[in-house]
């Protein structure tokens, strides 16, 4: 007998996760999907075939989780510097013999090398004081990098701005990040008010992810251009997922089609 579940797994950490989870429920497979904090959860709409659970999964954990779960597939969704939970449950999709798919948003095609955009593979590239020293840094890299920064609080002037969660706050507060240095917005942020803040700050610098469209890289390198501002965009790491989906329709086709195979799905 097959002991694999009939719930897809549905690993959160983007917009993108919303939309693809909105198109599940339409499509009537049942969906557990996982988020970092409370108030990610809002914004998935209400249906009996999705359940969303809050808080970070210990990785080492998660074959009981996918059992307990009744997981038979995957479809990681997650931010793609999330590196950790996409490792975890390749590995444990693999040794469950379960379905993996990892929907990838698409990069933007790199900007022409000129001296204000430069890519970095390392944030440590950047905590220098050649780069730090005698600028107004903006950081827009996530709350979970702050704590880098945290050595160059008293020698330079950093700034940041992150997702509005308490746990977000906290992790700037602890980094050595004060109000007056902070701000909490969700993306996407127009192209005006990136404009505003920055100009605001009079940031000189932003330090940022490769984020694609949807995390505003294409507007960061805009401003970065049109105010003649250094910007910093530090690579995506590079993974080596066993299936990778650039739309959207492509990740639900593969859904659907393992839905449809189940010998019974209610």
């Amino acid at each position: 007998m097959d002991n694999r579940g009939t719930v897809l797994w549905v690993i959160g950490g983007t917009g993108e996760t919303v939309e693809l989870a909105a198109a599940l429920a339409v499509e009537q497979i049942p969906c557990v999907v996982t988020v970092t904090t409370a108030a990610a959860r809002h914004a998935y709409q209400k249906s009996t075939y999705l359940k969303v659970l809050v808080g970070g999964l210990d990785v080492a954990s998660l074959g009981a989780f996918i059992q307990a779960q009744h997981i038979g597939a995957v479809l990681d969704v997650s931010h793609p510097f999330a590196v950790e939970i996409s490792k975890g449950a390749i590995a444990a999709a693999q040794t469950l013999t379960l379905p993996y798919w990892r929907y990838e948003r698409p990069a933007l095609e790199k900007a022409s090398s000129s001296g204000r955009i430069q890519y970095i593979d390392d944030l440590h590239a950047v905590l220098t004081p050649k780069i730090l020293l005698e600028q107004r840094t903006l950081l827009t890299l996530g709350y979970r990098w702050l704590h880098h920064f945290t050595p160059w609080q008293a020698q330079a002037t950093l700034f940041a701005r992150i997702l509005p969660s308490p746990v977000a706050l906290d992790a700037a507060l602890a980094a050595g990040f004060t109000p007056d240095r902070l701000i909490a917005l969700r993306p996407p942020i127009t192209a005006e008010l990136e404009y505003a803040l920055w100009g605001q700050w009079g940031v000189t610098q932003v330090i940022t992810k490769a984020s694609g469209a949807p995390g505003g890289e294409d507007t960061k390198r805009a401003a970065a251009d049109q105010l003649d501002i250094a910007l910093f965009i530090l690579n995506r790491p590079q993974l080596d997922y066993p299936v990778v989906c650039r739309s959207q329709e492509e990740a639900l086709a593969l859904c659907r089609g393992w839905w449809r195979s189940l010998p019974s799905h209610g």
